[in-house]
């Protein structure tokens, strides 16, 4: 038997088991951008429209921030600058998938039952890296195919599906050792999902500090950045791929001989020894959820934050993305906000900064699931302590953390917007308060946990898909020029555009009440089903 041995039956366990999921992912990111073509299309008619978006627009530090650097002033080189987040999207769901294959099922023991069997030391790993990858190029091929098929250079195609094929193949690397170095699944995501808000930010400070700040150099540090320099439709620079290449077979061998040097279960970066003895505060089921969550809390409040300066810093810059364009001006208006370009950048920004606030708060929610099959809850659930009460500490959790986290980011965007015009004292109120309006959708996306966690505990990764669906909606619905009930089945867009438009109760009272009523169900569901181990 050899190291691989059984890795073609993984491969279909781990296809039966995302049989959901892998084709939404796949034909979402593959077929997404093709839809931006017509749009486009119908933004820039005439290349004296499109030469004005490259003069005004292409190198404007916020799409500069938010997009990367734009290669080519036709249709192709425009859809490719607007698509600059999907790299960065694919990259977070190929991480996930790894890890869910990997790292998930060593904690929750199902590896080692796995393994018992005629099963090769290394084939899990294989088998959910073989996976990925094979996603990752569909998207490509599938996005290389529509784009030509919109009389698109085929070379500038076949370079952009390769774009989003590579980055999403280095972060299911990533994600690979990620998996070895930690022994817990959160552990594994955290590594992983900071090594990507770390190369965004190296990516973002390379683009907007580029030719004037003499920063283009650090697009060379980071994964994103080579995709973008990959260039489709902007004179292929093919080469770029040997980068990848080498990269990602870096990664996997890093892996497989990381792999090879420990024992399932176990990690490179062990948790480190407690005290001899529990502090009085784990004796109440506030006091340990507190424990479980304070790392992860303060990771997602720094991340927030620093996200907030990105944003609060570029705000100013936004006035010359839409100068001689009213088609623009009318796009930005309806997915930002009612007043002022600046004040629809930065209602925009912070419905941004509110989904992935909502990512912490499905992160905290479903903890309580990973309690469960791990066997921990049991124990906790043997003494005096109540179901309810169990579940009202973690819930606090996933309420009140997701405030501070946009907080911190509402403080964060108000303070370098205010500096930036000289008005703190004037924007930092405004912008914080139009930060904490996000929390009723935010909040939304805790009852939709709970109550799953509660009524259909063995789906509770569908969470992640309507956040990921309400996230596309935000930013990629008006692109699409969907209708108002397509796009009204996002929270966050019953959220008041703040700020700059007009404070609405009512909407934010019907999610509150949404809510109330899906903790309620979920709550209910806990307490009369049975607990799951694994």
């Amino acid at each position: 038997m050899t190291s691989l041995t059984g890795t073609g039956g993984l491969v279909r366990l781990v296809v039966r088991r995302d049989r959901v999921l892998l084709p939404i992912w796949t034909l979402l990111f593959g077929l997404m951008p093709i839809s931006f073509v017509a749009s486009i299309r119908d933004l820039y008619p005439t290349g004296a429209d499109q030469a004005k978006y490259a003069s005004t627009s292409g190198t404007n530090p916020t799409f500069l921030a938010l997009y990367g650097q734009l290669w080519d002033n036709g249709i192709g080189g425009i859809v490719v600058q607007r698509a600059g987040l999907i790299p960065v999207m694919l990259g977070l769901v190929s991480a996930l998938t790894v890890i869910r294959h990997t790292r998930t099922e060593e904690e929750a023991g199902r590896r080692e039952l796995v393994g018992a069997t005629v099963v090769g030391r290394h084939a899990a790993l294989a088998a959910a890296l073989i996976v990925t990858i094979a996603a990752n190029l569909v998207i490509g091929a599938l996005l290389a195919l529509g784009m030509t098929g919109q009389d698109l250079p085929a070379a500038g195609s076949v370079a952009f599906g390769l774009q989003l094929a590579m980055v999403g193949i280095v972060f299911a690397a990533i994600a690979g050792v990620a998996a070895q170095l930690t022994e817990g699944s959160g552990a594994a995501r955290g590594l992983a999902l900071g090594t990507l808000g770390v190369l965004f930010v190296v990516r973002l400070a390379a683009d907007v500090g580029g030719k004037d700040g003499g920063l283009s150099w650090l697009a060379w540090l980071s994964p994103l950045g080579w995709g973008n320099r990959l260039r489709p439709y902007g004179g292929e620079q093919w080469w770029v791929l040997a980068l990848f290449a080498a990269l990602i077979l870096a990664l996997v061998y890093a892996s497989v001989a990381l792999s090879a040097r420990r024992d399932v279960g176990a990690g490179f970066l062990p948790p480190r020894l407690g005290p001899a003895t529990a502090a009085r505060g784990l004796s109440t089921p506030l006091g340990l959820a507190w424990r479980l969550h304070r790392a992860t809390l303060l990771g997602w409040t720094v991340g927030l934050g620093a996200l907030g300066v990105v944003y609060g810093s570029v705000a100013e810059g936004v006035k010359t993305m839409v100068e001689d364009n009213p088609d623009l001006e009318k796009y930005f208006t309806r997915i930002g906000g009612q007043e002022g370009l600046i004040d629809a950048f930065l209602a925009s920004s912070l419905s941004i900064l509110g989904v992935i606030a909502s990512g912490y708060a499905i992160q905290a929610a479903l903890r309580m699931r990973t309690e469960e099959t791990s066997g921990r809850a049991e124990p906790v659930l043997g003494t005096a302590t109540s179901r309810s009460g169990w579940v009202a500490s973690h819930l606090a959790f996933s309420l009140f953390g997701p405030t501070v986290a946009l907080l911190a980011s509402g403080l964060a965007v108000g303070f370098a917007h205010g500096i930036n015009s000289g008005d703190v004292g004037g924007q930092l109120p405004r912008v914080l308060g139009a930060a904490l309006v996000q929390l009723p959708a935010v909040w939304l996306l805790t009852g939709i946990a709970l109550a799953l966690f509660g009524l259909l505990p063995r789906l509770t990764a569908v969470v992640w898909g309507a956040l990921a669906l309400f996230f596309l909606l935000g930013q990629f619905g008006a692109v699409l020029q969907l209708s108002q009930s397509v796009m009204d089945i996002s929270p966050f867009t019953h959220i008041p555009k703040l700020p700059g438009g007009e404070l609405q109760v009512a909407p934010l009272a019907w999610l509150l009440a949404l809510t109330t009523i899906l903790v309620v169900a979920g709550l209910y569901g806990f307490r009369r089903r049975d607990l799951e181990t694994t």
